[in-house]
């Protein structure tokens, strides 16, 4: 019997690198596609099987689907969508075209994958859609526009996703991480040199903050958790006969899922105020 299959995006590090090893230690048949060849590269020289897959590029996209389905010889299982920049800055300073780009990225991209999925998913009769979301999706903190949006529409798209699909045995499924230890930040940072005219923004004396935070590496969130803890929901969302349809991750998630719900705007509106930096 052939070994489950995914395609999992946004593989170089981090979150999809260690999901992609674990599941690939569970018996599953992982691809584990990165937007560099070279990432790429790397991957297969510890033996996973990987090729490219840019969000931005359509091109890409279907070419990873259709190297994908040719090594299974038509099916797929599952896929997970990881992959995604962040641009931080107040939301005055953000240009049109850095707003555009990370839509692009960790928004338009995926759902231009996720509707390539689709028709193979539905032709098997089965399948796991699951996207990497946020605590991000769930409120909105200071000095994330662009990144809050994307996944607050991702959040939206999924749950319409799943109602559209009752009945199918397709399966669309929320993962909610909070601080998660990657290369996010430094990735961020990157993002925020080519995009943000900081030294002319009226909030510059602030920036500050915001360059320590994400150029200096300040360490670690006080309940930051490794990639690991992730994937271990991730196990449960492929593996579970009855997967839940929203995963939380960390303890900051489950206080903010619960805050939302029976705080006064207000009142998580201070709370998020005080508790929240760059």
């Amino acid at each position: 019997m052939s070994p489950k299959s995914i395609l999992i995006t946004g593989c170089s590090s981090g979150i999809g690198l260690d999901a992609a090893r674990t599941l690939k230690a569970r018996g599953w048949r992982v691809f584990a596609t990165c937007r560099a060849e070279a990432d790429c590269e790397a991957l297969r020289a510890e033996g996973l099987e990987s090729f490219q897959l840019d969000y931005d590029d359509t091109g890409s996209i279907q070419a990873a689907v259709d190297e994908a389905v040719q090594r299974t010889g038509g099916t797929l299982d599952a896929l997970f969508n990881n992959g995604a920049i962040a641009i931080p800055c107040a939301y005055e300073d953000l240009p049109r075209d850095g707003f555009r780009a990370i839509l692009e990225t960790n928004l338009i991209g995926y759902h231009d994958l996720t509707c390539r999925v689709l028709p193979i998913m539905r032709a098997q009769g089965h399948g796991r859609i699951v996207n990497n979301s946020s605590i991000l999706g769930l409120v909105g903190y200071r000095w994330r526009t662009a990144y809050v949006a994307t996944k607050f529409a991702l959040e939206g798209i999924t749950d319409v996703l799943r109602l559209e699909l009752r009945g199918t045995g397709i399966h669309p499924i929320l993962i909610e991480p909070g601080p998660i230890t990657t290369k996010f930040r430094a990735n961020s940072a990157v993002q925020f040199h080519r995009w943000i005219d900081w030294k002319t923004s009226p909030r510059r004396a602030e920036y500050a903050d915001v360059l320590a935070r994400f150029e200096n590496n300040t360490g670690p969130d006080k309940f930051e958790l490794p990639a690991a803890a992730v994937t271990a929901k991730l196990v449960h969302a492929l593996e579970s006969p009855r997967p839940k349809s929203r995963y939380y991750v960390t303890t900051p998630t489950y206080v903010i899922g619960l805050a939302r719900r029976i705080l006064p705007t207000w009142v998580l509106d201070r709370v998020l105020a005080s508790g929240t930096r760059a």
